[in-house]
């Protein structure tokens, strides 16, 4: 009943013949002596392509809406935008551009114009009077753009709008922005009352790539400088695979470490667990310069700490101008009870410590590195006990080496008692302990000792605190000219005090260990005669050594 003398807008039908998109709907009204209106004359059809493909100033209805659209805008004629007014009515949806009123059109045509080229996101929306459609016309930056962005604005906007079905139209040009038309079907009625700004909110977000929540994580954390430097390194080097697995703000701590990887160094690592693992789950990535990490490799390792590998997931990661680095990203769960939990903050820097001197050959890779979970000993001091077991084997121990590792893998307080026992005696930046040399952890030793069932275990455990009380002197805590520590650990024992010492007993006797090397130096006095011997019998080199003591 409003007095338009013409209504150009969309019928709900689609033309059977021709092309199947939604018939126009043309109405011209018929208005009665008091100018009230008394009926319309109705034209439905289909507009004939010379109607989208001539200049709007060619079609009359259109040329007088745009110069009204022009001259209301108030811009300096002939000016450049004017010229960009100008273009963006002539590149306007024409079917829009029919069917939009005057006020609506100008509004929508100044806000584009203002857009200008700026890498901005804008929704503009306009309702069919008679409710039964909504338009909904979206410039988003073009490489933002794709296939599945726009169905997920089609998801939205038909939640947003109650909406029963939706059309889409994509135009593409040279322009830095992309228009996207999504014409939401609605029933007449139940068209519900929306938050503009909102609801492009809403868009925008869905629109948000990867690669931007990179961006802002980065310039976030590290700073704008150092932050949009390492984007445009590793802005584009992560596959599909990662980008699917990890959100943009985790990646953040891993571009550090990636970052951070060296010729000299290639080898980065990070234990973490995910917020919905169960206690005893983590996960654990491995990141190296070059090339991949082999499974036969890196599982045997893993297994020997204690952890059983559920899944590796490698993505190959390639930054600008740098080598390609691998990273190969591990689930683990932990061997033994099932709801045991692992305190993760005080666990991974023991634990990549650990493996990173597996993977380097600086430590073995046996069931003694079960300890660094187990008891929370560092790959150094879990040496300590490797090499006390190495010189068992020497002097004749019955039992396995597989036996000692399982007993103190069981037995973990004790093995963290007994290495406690050992910084007390010999660390010389130790706390004073008064004058009984370990005494008071050797009787709390000897009461955890108390409650171990197994004979053999039993046995191995008191062996372990007797070699210690029998060590005199140790290089544990000396550094080299660098001040690094010594790549090789060694004792001194008083043979006297060690249980089992096949005879005969040496006055004294230096064992000396490393992942390369074993060697033992065997006096049988203050002055003694000597040599050096290579023995090709690295299981009981000593016996050999002892032989030739005897003979001297």
């Amino acid at each position: 009943r409003r007095p338009e003398l013409l209504v150009i807008t969309k019928s709900t039908s689609r033309s059977t013949v021709h092309r199947p998109g939604f018939l126009d709907y043309i109405a011209v009204k018929r208005f009665d002596a008091a100018g009230q209106v008394s009926g319309e004359h109705r034209f439905l059809g289909l507009f004939t392509h010379t109607a989208y493909s001539a200049n709007p100033a060619d079609i009359p209805l259109l040329g007088h809406k745009t110069a009204n659209v022009i001259r209301r805008a108030n811009l300096p004629r002939g000016g450049h935008a004017e010229k960009k007014l100008i273009n963006i009515l002539d590149t306007y949806p024409r079917d829009e551009l029919f069917q939009i009123p005057e006020d609506d059109l100008l509004r929508t045509a100044t806000g584009i114009l203002h857009l200008g080229d700026r890498q901005r996101f804008r929704l503009f929306i306009r309702s069919d009077p008679y409710e039964r459609f909504v338009t909904c016309l979206i410039y988003v930056p073009r490489e933002h753009y794709t296939t599945e962005v726009r169905k997920k604005w089609q998801a939205i906007l038909l939640a947003a709008l109650n909406g029963q079905s939706s059309d889409f139209n994509v135009h593409l040009s040279e322009s830095s922005l992309a228009r996207v038309m999504i014409t939401v079907r609605t029933t007449p009625g139940s068209v519900p009352h929306t938050d503009l700004r909102a609801l492009e909110a809403r868009l925008a977000a869905a629109a948000r790539r990867w690669d931007d929540d990179l961006k802002q994580a980065l310039a976030g954390t590290l700073g704008e400088a150092r932050g949009n430097a390492l984007f445009r390194q590793f802005g584009g080097a992560f596959p599909i695979g990662y980008r699917e697995d990890f959100a943009a703000r985790s990646a953040v701590s891993d571009i550090e470490m990636m970052d951070s990887l060296t010729g000299a160094s290639p080898l980065g690592m990070s234990l973490y667990r995910p917020l919905e693992a169960a206690p005893n789950a983590m996960r654990f990535k491995l990141f190296r310069l070059g090339g991949p990490i082999a499974l036969s490799d890196s599982l045997p390792m893993l297994e020997r700490m204690g952890m059983k590998v559920l899944e590796e997931r490698p993505h190959q990661i390639a930054p600008e101008g740098r080598e390609p680095i691998w990273m190969h990203d591990l689930g683990l769960l932990l061997s033994g009870a099932p709801d045991t939990e692992v305190e993760i903050a005080a666990l991974h820097p023991l634990f990549e410590d650990a493996f990173g001197r597996v993977f380097r050959g600086e430590v073995e890779s046996d069931d003694f590195n079960r300890l660094v979970v187990a008891a929370g000993l560092p790959a150094t001091e879990i040496t300590i006990l490797r090499a006390y077991a190495r010189y068992l084997r020497q002097i004749g121990f019955a039992l396995s080496q597989a036996f000692i590792e399982a007993t103190l893998a069981t037995h973990a307080d004790i093995a963290l008692q007994l290495v406690t026992l050992f910084k007390l005696r010999f660390d010389p930046d130790a706390a004073p302990v008064g004058n009984d040399d370990g005494a008071q952890q050797v009787r709390a030793i000897e009461q955890a000792l108390e409650r171990v069932d197994n004979l053999s275990e039993d046995r191995v455990l008191r062996q372990y605190l007797a070699l210690i009380m029998a060590t005199t002197r140790t290089n544990y805590w000396c550094r080299d000219a660098t001040g690094a520590p010594k790549r090789f650990l060694s004792f001194k024992f008083d043979p006297s005090k060690v249980p089992g010492m096949p005879a005969p007993a040496p006055m004294f006797e230096i064992f000396v260990y490393s992942t390369r090397f074993e060697g033992v130096h065997l006096r049988g006095g203050k002055v003694a005669r000597g040599g050096l011997r290579w023995s090709d019998r690295p299981e009981d080199f000593r016996t050999e050594v002892l032989g030739l003591v005897k003979a001297q």
